[in-house]
């Protein structure tokens, strides 16, 4: 079957990316034929039709607008699919079939667009590569240029893969069908390998070793940075000179929290997305972010989910908040201009690899042009932060000039169809543009002057397409056509004619539009050329922006919340005075009851919590760990006063969470999530337990959270500090035989209304539930509350009380038993009363019923 000259090009561009959804440029449109066209189709839901490509063959075909194609490609990274652009590299015309070559592939991991990204959160690309006990990775964000490399225990994959959260994993080819629950794209063995990965690295940094990035003795690590190296230069067809460096990424040296716990604490997403539109409102980065730039956001969102271990760091955050805190002017200040800058990292990336317009540059000068107030204002700063910042900031006035005098402010989005560049930046150019715009009146002069020298009054300049500029004489002055004029055509009354000049200044003409566009394009990729060999520069005042950003943001919510400044050593307690839970206190109309934490490795290292629900534990439990995590990443704390000994670990268990689609039971869920803790622990951790073996039988559950106590205290290798909220009131006993267990609880009362919570932790254990009091607040039926009240007595004193049993108890206490009141009734003598002490006591009877009501 013979093809079509469109169809043979598009088979042997195809043949090179078969795993890949070919856009391929045909005019106007991207079209995709065969299996792709049916594929995207059915995914996007577009219109699937057939065109025919030589005799008896329809190929099938599917089309989107050139203009569309970022609404297209988040769609079609959505999916997961990989897309190669193949767009046409020449103006069609110029020969038979239009050259075109694959500029872009993108893939879930590797965009640059703007449109494609999350402004503040990073878009990773992770690789993994197995090993024996350990697994290497490497990460990079080619929209900013990070990239890291790491060696992590097997067991600890899971957890920083959530913690990285990446948009695409490559993993060998030889480990395919392992499931990393994100996109996961096989490739060859080969650049993975540790030699073509070591050389790949030394190329690109163009160093002769590795060590001087620390990472020389990474050798899995460094198998999986070189693949992610391969990939992201073969999916941009460009090399990456934004990645300048590759950093070490220590997990050892951050607050470990893992997954479990980021989502029971709801650091940056809600336990429950469906409670509000805003699935970010509600968690503890909501309350910390008034970051004012997109580079700050994500670099808080980091913070966040990596606080420090090294107090010498932590206090340098905190001088810097506090300083920013305390100089309202500074604050204010600020916040005005950091304003002014958006996101100045990405732009620079897109530079570097040539993928900057003209709005990216204008847009770059501007926020470039910020750094010389930014530096001004932190002239004098005492904190050691805010003193090197400023010493940090460099003059890039010489390319805000540049770009300034180079293009105009309001430059159009595409870059070849002209309108770029200022009038008076080059010569060459405006003589262009002159010819182009001043057409008539250079024909009209040329008119004039040919009228002037022949002495023929009515000699014409004209125009046509199929001859061009020409100068037509009618018959009756044909004597006096000068010798040098070049006869072109005859018409019924006149001589056409063409001179040198007249066909020199034609080409000018024609060619100028499309000479202006060319030329227009030129100097603007001069231009970003040469910005692009300050990009390292840019991206250091990127990063200095990042963390000034964060700090002005934590100094805003520090000044706003009253929050306090927590003092920070290597001890290993925790006190805190008046705590409070710094989300729920923001969302909540009432006043929220502040409480006191304290706890030790010597008296006071596992707090058992009772109280009835809703009074607060839980709440409390979980701002215990989330000041702990705001105080180690260098925040203020929602306290009056807080000392805070480092902690390295934050582990919690919290609620029922099934797992079905792995088989997982509640109660199974819960004891994975507790060995995970006592397997893991050490003494410097912070351990938040709400109820342990609820999901199982009474005495099991008991049994069970009373050995987990006794480990957590008894073993001799460590000795978490450990908060434990329990229901099981026979639990508190053991603090009878444990000396570092504290019995605490949140205090309630009963009133004629029902249970009023006090919120407030007191020493000791509670002396009831009132579990019945807050089924009466859910509003459960009347008949049930009744019923529960006569059963609980039962259960409390041993009763062996089946469901016949239960029945005929119902039936019999409805019917015989007497209630208090008409018990109480039949032990009055009437005769006896007074008429005032018959009243008396009628009213307190009447009280009674109501009570029970």
């Amino acid at each position: 079957m013979s093809l079509t000259p469109l169809l043979e090009q598009y088979h042997r561009i195809k043949q090179k990316y078969r795993d890949t959804i070919l856009l391929f440029q045909v005019g106007d449109f991207y079209e995709m034929f065969y299996d792709d066209a049916k594929i995207v189709a059915r995914a996007l839901g577009l219109t699937l039709t057939a065109r025919s490509h030589g005799k008896d063959n329809k190929v099938p075909l599917a089309g989107i607008p050139v203009k569309a194609l970022d609404t297209y490609l988040e769609r079609l990274l959505a999916c997961g699919f990989r897309v190669a652009i193949c767009e046409q590299q020449e103006a069609p015309g110029l020969s038979k079939i239009i050259k075109r070559n694959v500029i872009e592939v993108i893939t879930p991991g590797t965009a640059m667009r703007p449109t494609l990204l999350e402004d503040k959160k990073n878009h990773y690309l992770l690789a993994i590569m197995p090993g024996q006990a350990f697994f290497g990775i490497a990460f990079a964000d080619i929209s900013t240029g990070e990239f890291y490399l790491a060696q992590i225990a097997k067991g600890n994959l899971k957890e920083e893969i959530g913690k990285i959260d990446p948009k695409e994993i490559i993993i060998p080819s030889s480990s395919g069908g392992v499931d990393y629950g994100q996109v996961t794209t096989l490739l060859d063995d080969y650049y993975f390998s540790y030699d073509y990965a070591y050389e790949k690295l030394k190329t690109h940094f163009g160093v002769a070793n590795l060590a001087g990035f620390g990472i020389e003795d990474y050798q899995l690590g460094i198998q999986a940075a070189g693949a992610v190296l391969y990939y992201l230069e073969e999916t941009q067809k460009h090399t990456l000179p934004h990645i300048r460096k590759i950093s070490l990424y220590r997990p050892t040296e951050y607050l470990f929290i893992d997954r479990m716990t980021r989502k029971n604490l709801e650091l940056t997403e809600r336990l429950n997305p469906q409670a509000s539109p805003d699935f970010k409102k509600g968690t503890l980065l909501s309350i910390l972010d008034h970051t004012k730039t997109p580079i700050g956001a994500r670099l808080l969102r980091k913070w966040l989910l990596s606080p420090l271990l090294e107090v010498t760091k932590i206090k340098e955050r905190q001088q810097a908040v506090c300083e920013i805190a305390k100089n309202s002017f500074l604050l204010k200040d600020l916040s005005d201009t950091l304003t002014q800058i958006g996101d100045m990292e990405r732009i620079a990336s897109r530079v570097a690899c040539e993928r900057a317009n003209a709005r990216d540059l204008i847009a770059l000068k501007n926020f470039l042009k910020q750094a010389p107030a930014i530096k001004n204002l932190l002239v004098g700063s005492a904190s050691t932060l805010l003193k090197d910042f400023y010493h940090r900031i460099g003059d890039f006035t010489p390319i805000t000039e540049r770009i300034e005098k180079t293009l105009v402010e309001e430059p159009p989005l595409a870059l070849t169809e002209g309108g770029l560049i200022r009038t008076g930046y080059s010569c060459e150019l405006d003589k262009t543009r002159n010819l182009c715009h001043n057409a008539k009146k250079y024909i009209a002069e040329l008119q004039e002057k040919e009228r002037r020298l022949t002495g023929i009054p009515n000699l014409k300049v004209n125009y046509n397409s199929v001859f061009g500029y020409y100068i037509e004489v009618t018959k009756s002055y044909l004597s006096l056509v000068p010798k040098h004029y070049l006869r072109k055509q005859t018409v019924a009354s006149a001589e056409r004619y063409i001179t040198p000049e007249l066909k020199e200044y034609e080409a000018k003409v024609l060619n100028a539009e499309e000479r202006i566009k060319s030329l227009e394009y030129e100097l603007f990729l001069q231009l970003r050329s040469e910005i692009g060999q300050v990009v390292p520069q840019i991206l250091e005042f990127s990063n200095i922006i990042a963390q000034l950003d964060c700090l002005l943001s934590l100094a805003i919510v520090a000044q706003a919340n009253n929050y306090c400044k927590p003092e920070i050593d290597e001890g290993t307690e925790i006190i805190i005075k008046d705590s409070r839970h710094p989300v729920v206190e923001q969302l909540t109309t009432e006043p929220f009851i502040a409480n006191d934490v304290y706890l030790n490795q010597s008296d006071h290292q596992i707090l058992l919590i009772t109280g009835p629900n809703m009074a607060g534990k839980s709440t409390y439990l979980r701002q215990v760990a989330l000041i702990v995590i705001m105080a180690q990443m260098g925040s203020f704390v929602p306290a009056q006063k807080a000392k805070i000994g480092v902690v390295d670990k934050i582990f919690t268990r919290i609620g029922a969470s099934d797992d079905l689609a792995r088989g997982v039971s509640t109660f199974l869920a819960e004891m994975n999530e507790t060995a995970n803790i006592l397997n893991n622990a050490t003494s410097r951790s912070l351990i938040i337990l709400d109820e342990i073996g609820r999901g199982t039988a009474t005495y099991d559950g008991l049994a069970l959270a009373w050995s987990v106590v006794e480990y957590l205290h008894q073993n001799p290798s460590f000795q978490p500090k450990t908060l434990f909220a329990t229901h099981y009131h026979e639990l508190t006993d053991i603090a009878h035989f444990l000396p570092r267990v504290k019995n605490y609880n949140f205090c309630a009362k009963e009133s004629q209304d029902g249970i009023i919570f006090l919120r407030k932790l007191v020493s000791g254990k509670s002396d009831k539930s009132y579990g019945i009091a807050v089924a009466k607040l859910a509003g459960l039926p009347k008949e049930v509350i009744e019923r529960a009240k006569i059963l609980l007595p039962k259960f409390e004193k041993g009763e062996e009380i089946s469901i016949k049993s239960i029945t005929t108890d119902k039936d019999t206490d409805t019917k015989d038993q007497l209630s208090p009141i008409e018990e109480e009734l039949l032990k009055i003598d009437v005769n006896k009363l007074t008429p005032i002490e018959a009243l008396n006591l009628l009213h307190q009877l009447c009280q009674k019923a109501k009570n029970r009501a």
